[in-house]
């Protein structure tokens, strides 16, 4: 690897900043609470925020500097966390270490949708599909990706980027610590959303016959990534599910004696959102007795993303090892935070449509937090806000907003 001076100065120089931050005792605190969230013990309620749309923030801070390619990223990397301590902390755990990917190649399902793309005013537009999935012969086009471990470009990326900044900050190569698996939400683009909800009643076995292909697809996939020792431990500073951090210590399982990583080791998720408006009885048998194929596989799960579930609790309640549900901005709070009680941790959604009015307005946000934490004092909340599709090219709107939900939570410790 040959960078020149200026690129390696300015990496090297933001290393050390994050490791800076690394070091300080609110990590190991920040550590300890959601330890303590995700074995449903007394905390206050946690506060994170991601999928932020950066593609709207210009401030200088984020620009990057370097000009080789390899620096640009983990410039990029290192500049987001940088900025998200300073600017959006909530409850963040900033880690010592720098991560490299295992690489590997997916040759995908073998099924290609077919869209329409929308437009918006602010930067964003929609998709529309046309459905491709509509006989036998179709679903059977569904294919178990052949995943093949890249090692040598594994290796290559950790080496660079120990050369880079390794005596700086410590390099690590980690490979997939959590998969997001919502079949149905790939399912849905090759199918209609429409074409479902009718063949759901005038098609029952044609709709099991594609969930189950595609679950078997991504359990053959998940299976070559165990396999090929590409899965990595899932008890640490990342996201699970839809919701906040997964460090815990009840992971990994006490058999685990190093080796290649099992599912039984990791947090496992799922989610059905295109049957937000399905009865439970038929989320239950379309959806959820498929899911729970690769659900039984994980040590911790979690379920659900935008799909209101307050009243579907009683058929999540067979999941095993279910350890968070996502309340999202559709729920009835009250019924969901009874149905839940102290079982299951309150992952809720603010809903994010506030950061795109034309006026930004603090006190609209307040008041849906605090009427939230009104009616959860006797859950196990966290606060995840999420899809984020704009901020309207004002990222101040995010910085007060996390100031005030963890100032909010704070009260209700």
């Amino acid at each position: 690897m040959t960078v020149s001076q200026k690129d390696r100065e300015v990496v090297r120089g933001l290393a050390r900043q994050v490791m800076e931050i690394a070091a300080l005792p609110v990590q190991d605190e920040k550590r300890a609470m959601w330890t303590k969230l995700n074995r449903l013990e007394k905390v206050r309620p946690m506060v994170w925020i991601n999928e932020v749309p950066w593609d709207e923030f210009e401030e200088e801070e984020l620009q990057c500097r370097s000009e080789d390619e390899f620096c640009r990223v983990v410039e990029t990397g290192l500049r987001t966390s940088l900025y998200l301590w300073r600017h959006m902390r909530t409850d963040m755990v900033v880690d010592p270490v720098f991560y490299t990917n295992y690489v590997y190649h997916d040759t995908g399902f073998g099924v290609r949708a077919e869209t329409v793309r929308g437009e918006s005013a602010v930067g964003f537009g929609a998709l529309g599909y046309i459905p491709v999935i509509k006989t036998d012969a179709d679903i059977e086009r569904i294919q178990i990706p052949k995943v093949t471990a890249d090692w040598e470009a594994t290796e290559r990326n950790y080496e660079m980027a120990c050369t880079l900044i390794g005596d700086v900050m410590p390099v690590q190569k980690r490979g997939v610590c959590h998969i997001w698996f919502a079949p149905w939400d790939q399912l849905i683009v090759w199918w209609g959303v429409t074409e479902l909800m009718t063949d759901m009643v005038d098609r029952p076995a044609f709709v099991h016959k594609g969930a189950s292909r595609m679950v078997d697809a991504l359990i053959g996939r998940l299976e070559q990534l165990e396999e090929q020792g590409l899965l990595s431990l899932s008890d640490g500073n990342h996201r699970v599910g839809a919701g906040g951090l997964g460090i815990t210590d009840e992971l990994p399982q006490a058999d685990y004696g190093g080796g290649n990583v099992r599912p039984i080791d990791q947090w496992g998720a799922s989610t059905g959102q295109i049957f937000s408006e399905v009865s439970p009885a038929m989320h239950d048998e379309f959806c959820l007795q498929h899911e729970m194929r690769w659900l039984e596989r994980f040590g911790l799960n979690c379920y659900g993303c935008c799909e209101p579930l307050h009243h579907k609790v009683n058929i999540l309640r067979k999941i095993p090892r279910l350890r968070r549900i996502s309340m999202s901005t559709w729920v009835d709070i009250d019924k969901g935070a009874e149905a839940l009680g102290h079982d299951y941790i309150f992952s809720f959604k603010p809903n994010p449509a506030v950061f795109a009015w034309d006026k930004w307005d603090l006190e609209v946000a307040r008041k849906d937090l605090r009427n939230m934490l009104d009616r959860t004092r006797g859950n196990v909340v966290e606060i995840i806000m999420k899809d984020l599709s704009t901020c309207r090219r004002d990222p101040r709107r995010l910085w007060e907003w996390c100031d005030l939900a963890v100032e909010l939570a704070e009260e209700y410790a």
